[in-house]
């Protein structure tokens, strides 16, 4: 979340750029965060006066005691407890001020960075760049959710029967397909420096806070009632908060973390015929990448990130595009976001298969992530994510793209990993 005191320097640029995000009433809310600093601070300074007043007491009462007037150390006695209660009243008061203004700020998103474009949603993102050709698909090419159907490698029917829609079986080279990816993302990532680590893919409240997800994504998320825990969304979200809580040392930046899960998603009101087959899911397979950064150094760690999932898609063959999302189809914690988004030949549309971020110090704050400076100081660090990659439109796309008469030709680079070159 902002901080106050980066509210309090930048009000007139944290309205606009909560304005270029499309925020309801920015200035009425900041102005509520300012009030309600004011009065947390004057009410800390009322209750920091009445304690400092009931020490000075205590102390004379020691003395008159010392020199035998109990009878006035008695009286003064009285105006101590008087004290006692103001800062009991000051200290609840203060309570409620502070957990107002938390709750304020958790639903206040993060302020983009001055190359994000303005506009109100995906129609306004900016096109960065395009590689690759669009194949020429044959006049009786078939969209993936019937040629897994002809192949009999994914099963949606059956997911249905065993959970509901949204949770497709991956059978036979389907599966082997499956792993094959999450193997080839997963050995290019460590490749580059990543450390590979296998988070919990159950989180509880803590965790879902501290980088972001929560309340703002609490509707999308599967919730474990008993235990108040939460599925996640992406490993995003366990491994960053491998490091809440953390003083960091400036030579141990960058950190670099990669993890593979199962991620789950309610995507509530997202259901159409724009979604069908492996579009859009309520469980799928990614591999995602972390990194923690020296905020002198985000920006261009950004860009490496961004030329790394690009990287992955140039080795699978598939032409893609980068986008620079506008403010108003930003995450609520990102800063900045590049989406990379693969041409489906056979649906003739570009499909999302991975945002890269720069969260900026959104989630530190949250997470209370720092380094410590040069003048023994800390600071809050940078924070960046990425998909690399979310795998049912890579599958998609792959099966698409390379539909010949005879089946589906697996990109080369993943041979090793299948066992097989066609499907």
């Amino acid at each position: 979340m902002l901080q106050v005191s980066f509210i309090k320097e930048n009000r007139d640029s944290v309205i606009t750029g909560l304005q270029k995000r499309g925020f309801e009433e920015p200035e009425k809310t900041i102005r509520q965060v300012l009030d309600l600093d004011q009065r947390r601070r004057q009410t800390q300074m009322v209750q920091d006066n009445t304690l400092a007043e009931s020490k000075s007491i205590s102390k004379e009462i020691g003395m008159l005691m010392q020199q035998g007037d109990k009878e006035k150390a008695e009286e003064v006695k009285k105006k101590t407890a008087d004290l006692k209660a103001k800062s009991k009243s000051l200290g609840e008061e203060l309570g409620k001020i502070e957990e107002e203004l938390t709750q304020l700020l958790y639903h206040i998103p993060n302020v983009p960075h001055n190359a994000v474009p303005s506009g109100r949603n995906a129609e306004d993102n900016t096109v960065v760049l395009e590689h690759g050709e669009v194949p020429e698909l044959a006049q009786n090419a078939k969209p993936h959710w019937d040629l897994i159907k002809d192949l009999d490698i994914i099963d949606f029917e059956l997911g249905n029967k065993i959970t509901g829609a949204g949770f497709p079986v991956y059978k036979g080279k389907g599966a082997r397909l499956q792993r094959a990816l999450i193997n080839f993302f997963l050995d290019e990532a460590v490749a580059a420096g990543f450390e590979e680590v296998q988070p919990p893919i159950v989180i509880n409240e803590t965790s879902g806070y501290a980088t972001g997800q929560l309340p703002d994504k609490e509707g999308q998320m599967y919730h474990i009632q008993d235990e108040d825990f939460y599925l996640i969304p992406t490993a995003e979200v366990p491994i960053t908060n491998i490091y809440r809580d953390t003083i960091l040392k400036d030579d141990e930046l960058p950190i670099k973390k990669v993890g593979f899960t199962p991620c789950f998603r309610r995507e509530a009101g997202s259901w159409g015929a724009h979604v069908r087959g492996l579009n859009r899911l309520h469980q799928f397979d990614k591999v995602e990448i972390v990194q923690i950064a020296h905020p002198d150094r985000s920006y261009e760690v950004l860009e490496e990130m961004s030329e790394y999932v690009q990287g992955l898609l140039r080795k699978l063959n598939l032409p893609y595009r980068v986008l620079n999302l506008c403010g108003g189809d930003l995450g609520f914690t990102s800063a900045l976001t590049y989406d990379m988004e693969v041409f489906s030949a056979a649906q003739k549309k570009w499909l999302e298969v991975s945002s890269v971020s720069n969260f900026e110090t959104y989630q530190t704050n949250r997470l209370k992530l720092r380094y410590r400076t040069g003048d023994k100081k800390t600071a809050l660090l940078h924070t960046l994510n990425g998909s690399a990659l979310a795998l049912p439109r890579i599958v998609a796309a792959i099966l698409e793209n390379n539909q010949t008469g005879d089946g589906i030709n697996i990109p080369e680079v993943l041979w090793k990993y299948t066992g097989f070159e066609q499907i």
